[in-house]
């Protein structure tokens, strides 16, 4: 069975956020797969949805904590290998561009607050990412990352520019497929797509 947990702050001020890259792709998921309802859980801190898919148990969740505490819903996971190894975590990243998407496992947190909370719960790094890039470029390819904790807290509260919006809703598409490929084929199958 796979846990997949989608980061970010729950809330309607925050829904567009970049921020919340990790709760969209959720939810094209669930939109995808046609799931639902969500259901309120109080063991994982947030709202679930369960199914199977390619025979595979699925367990969705969006955490209702803010994003430096998502690590609650999954802290049962802690000291069991087997469902670490089944966890996929997916988050904004500030070291990508937008239209980046980058999937990892057994890596360091980048900084990265709510994957440090999930680190931190669950006593491991060794879980599945899939890393969703939000950073505009220069017409060089250059990041234009913001500086200063007051700016970068600013800047993934905010939301995409229309241009990036659109390059975002087909990485959304394009994790959600990362996800079901990782679920029925394994990582290295959704690395060897993905990854470039």
């Amino acid at each position: 069975m796979y846990t997949i947990v989608g980061l970010g702050n729950p809330g309607e001020e925050y829904e567009n956020s970049r921020h919340n890259v990790g709760r969209a792709v959720l939810e094209g998921l669930a939109a995808d797969l046609e799931l639902g309802p969500w259901k309120k859980s109080k063991p994982h801190s947030g709202m679930i949805v369960k199914e199977e898919v390619g025979g595979v148990k699925i367990t969705l969740i969006l955490p209702d904590t803010f994003m430096n505490r998502s690590g609650l819903s999954v802290k049962s996971f802690a000291g069991s290998k087997a469902k670490i190894g089944k966890l996929i975590v997916v988050h904004d990243d500030l070291d990508l561009p937008v239209g980046g998407l980058k999937i990892v496992k057994n890596r360091g947190a980048g900084g990265h607050k709510g994957v440090l909370s999930v680190m931190s719960a669950v006593k491991s790094k060794d879980f599945t990412r899939i890393r969703v890039g939000i950073v505009p470029t220069t017409p060089t390819g250059k990041l234009k990352k913001p500086k200063g904790e007051k700016e970068v807290e600013d800047f993934v509260l905010g939301t995409f520019k229309k241009k990036d919006a659109e390059v975002i809703e087909e990485r959304i598409k394009n994790s959600v497929d990362a996800i079901k490929i990782i679920v029925t084929e394994g990582i290295e199958q959704a690395m060897q797509k993905y990854n470039q």
